[in-house]
């Protein structure tokens, strides 16, 4: 996949870069974070967890239109193109996750992996950090709730029902288009939709707790196909469904509009009228078409919201069961 440098001036930067000659390619770059801490927590009641581990930041799946673009400025890159070839790696999260595990004042909150950039996107496959954290997880009982489009969580089926058996584990496949050509052009560093729903059926017949993400929804790109979407992760066996409709805060907004205006340029301007005149009736029409069809197909599905791609459900406080090990890796 050929990208060529691109991105937004940056907000926290006096400087910017523009090319007087032909626009160079861009190349994955990969750098090391020497953070002493992982987790993150949040304090947005709406958002609906508390802490968050993110393995990587900038990520190669490179989706036009997401939130965490906007992060990566403040890492000195562009949201842009940086966002998509520039991914900051976190070594030791396993060993900063069992620290945080061993404080006294851990509860055994729920963990979402990743609050923001996808923690199974293809750098997981050599690094392995994701996966070194979810036994981290398992070895303390700790609950996790994952949300990705990377096919590659099926590799830690193992861990997965590990955590099952032994906590609580939660995965949410995001799929917020059908259409095989809007998903490549917009999500073009992503398995297709169908091999993330090939996804949702393997960890189903694991008899795992699995559910759909159609976030964000684009209006006039995403709503033609829902209801089929929505029947086929059924069939597949996902037990739930949420939608949340597109956000564009800045920079994200310009790095969207551009990327549409190259993959979509009859339908551009239409799209983008959609998110900046907020288009309730149209919403309605979709949430109408998403609750009926969740009904007919008897799948639970969330209420309708903005997109909160990112927000895996979390399980009820009752059903942590978070214990130390001990010295010899036993459990209580």
């Amino acid at each position: 996949m050929r990208r060529l440098v691109s991105n937004p001036p940056n907000s926290w930067r006096t400087s910017e870069v523009e090319y007087l000659d032909e626009i160079p390619e861009a190349h994955r770059e990969v750098f090391e974070d020497a953070t002493r801490t992982i987790l993150s927590k949040n304090d947005e009641a709406v958002v609906g967890f508390s802490y968050g581990v993110n393995p990587y930041r900038g990520c190669e799946h490179a989706c036009a239109y997401c939130e965490a673009r906007r992060r990566h400025e403040l890492l000195g890159f562009g949201a842009g193109t940086d966002f998509d070839t520039k991914i900051v790696v976190k070594p030791n999260a396993a060993a900063l996750l069992r620290e945080a595990f061993e404080a006294r004042s851990w509860q055994g909150d729920v963990i979402v992996m990743s609050g923001a950039t996808d923690c199974y996107q293809p750098l997981e496959a050599a690094y392995r950090i994701t996966r070194q954290c979810l036994e981290v997880c398992a070895e303390y009982r700790n609950p996790v709730a994952i949300i990705t489009k990377g096919a590659l969580i099926e590799r830690d089926l193992d861990l997965l029902l590990q955590l099952r058996e032994r906590a609580r584990i939660t995965v949410t496949i995001s799929i917020p288009f059908w259409d095989a050509d809007v998903a490549r052009k917009l999500e073009p560093g992503a398995p297709t939709p169908a091999r993330r729903m090939r996804t949702i059926e393997r960890l189903a017949a694991s008899d795992i707790d699995v559910g759909l993400a159609m976030s964000p929804l684009v209006i006039g790109l995403g709503e033609e196909r829902l209801a089929d979407l929505i029947t086929a992760a059924a069939s597949a066996g996902a037990r739930r469904a949420t939608l949340g409709f597109l956000r564009l805060p800045s920079p994200v907004d310009a790095v969207f509009a551009e990327r549409l205006a190259i993959a979509f340029p009859g339908r551009a301007s239409r799209v983008l009228a959609h998110v900046a005149e907020d288009a309730q009736p149209v919403k309605a029409m979709i949430a109408a078409i998403y609750l009926a069809t969740c009904r007919r197909v008897g799948l639970p599905c969330a209420p309708v919201g903005d997109d909160r791609s990112n927000t895996p459900p979390a399980g009820p406080r009752e059903l942590r069961t978070f214990t130390r090990p001990t010295r010899q890796g036993s459990l209580f």
